[in-house]
């Protein structure tokens, strides 16, 4: 392991220490709470970016995906009482079985007409939920998790605990796709997939994988979401704010490398959560949407390409 890959892995272990002592040392649970959804951005960011970052296949579909990997730990919970780890991986299998699936069906098809297919995905199951009575239809799911452990002092801070473990996994994933030779490919297939298929790169084995590892972190994104609602209905599972949060957090942060998703998700899903409690929640799709213009045009490449630039004129 390379000293770079020392320093990540102390980094990421300090992180989930300091989470585990979290419980302890903060008592409002309103921490945890909105902790919890700044790290599900994280996840959702860093997922999506595996294909619509390293690969270049802008997705609109994110919220299909994590709606899926929602549905599927409330049923398993509810209907055969499998816990959340089991319902957790589970659901990471449905997100990349629906990933190889999606991209078998659109992968043919490149740029905008991609992007439309995408979102044809989240329409599709939205529909196909609101008609299985099974799934609580239109009306939703109640879903009573267990009692949390009791090192956890209570059911926000494990819940917190939980999602900063998959964040810590599906960054340190991303992280090691992009240095991977998985990670050369992509970026291969990104500048030019024709220059990539002459140069020998299996371009569509790798953008099959990319879908299948972004679809199975978006699904573990959504997972854990019915218990920490302890309810989970379609409209809000397939919500438009899921897929257009995916794509502002790494354009925000940048696409060409996992710190970028990270920098974006912690900005604005910190933004949002002090809008929502100062302002109102109703704001969090037009804030959204002035900063992913702003950013497109005046920092095309993220905060990271941005701080790049100005360190290379300074150099000048």
């Amino acid at each position: 392991m390379t000293r770079g890959g020392w320093t990540f892995g102390l980094a990421m272990l300090v992180i989930v220490l300091a989470g585990f002592l979290a419980p302890h040392v903060l008592k409002n649970p309103f921490y945890f709470f909105a902790g919890y959804v700044i790290l599900q951005y994280v996840v959702i960011a860093t997922g999506w970016n595996i294909l619509g970052g390293y690969a270049g296949y802008i997705n609109f579909g994110a919220a299909g995906f994590f709606g899926a990997g929602a549905y599927a730990s409330a049923f398993l919970f509810n209907a055969f009482g499998i816990p959340l780890w089991g319902s957790l991986i589970a659901a990471c299998v449905i997100g990349a079985g629906l990933g190889l699936l999606m991209g078998y069906l659109t992968l043919r098809i490149q740029g905008v007409y991609f992007a439309i297919a995408t979102l044809g995905l989240v329409i599709i199951l939205e529909t196909i939920i609101h008609n299985i009575p099974a799934l609580g239809g239109a009306r939703g799911m109640v879903v009573y998790g267990p009692p949390p452990p009791g090192w956890a002092a209570g059911p926000p801070q494990y819940m917190f605990v939980l999602m900063l473990l998959i964040a810590v996994a599906s960054v340190s994933l991303a992280r090691w796709m992009q240095l991977s030779w998985v990670g050369r490919g992509l970026r291969a297939v990104r500048a030019s997939e024709d220059a990539a298929e002459c140069s020998g790169v299996p371009t569509l084995r790798l953008k099959l994988l990319a879908c299948a590892v972004s679809g199975a972190v978006l699904a573990a994104a959504g997972a854990p979401y019915p218990f920490y609602t302890s309810f989970v209905e379609p409209v809000t599972a397939f919500s438009l704010i899921i897929g257009l949060n995916a794509i502002a957090m790494p354009l925000i942060g940048g696409t060409r490398s996992w710190q970028g998703p990270v920098i974006g998700a912690l900005l604005l899903a910190t933004t949002q959560q002090i809008a929502t409690i100062t302002i109102s929640s109703e704001l969090n799709i037009l804030f959204v949407g002035v900063v992913l213009i702003a950013f497109v045009a005046l920092a095309p490449n993220g905060l990271i390409g941005l701080v790049r630039r100005k360190g290379t004129e300074a150099r000048l």
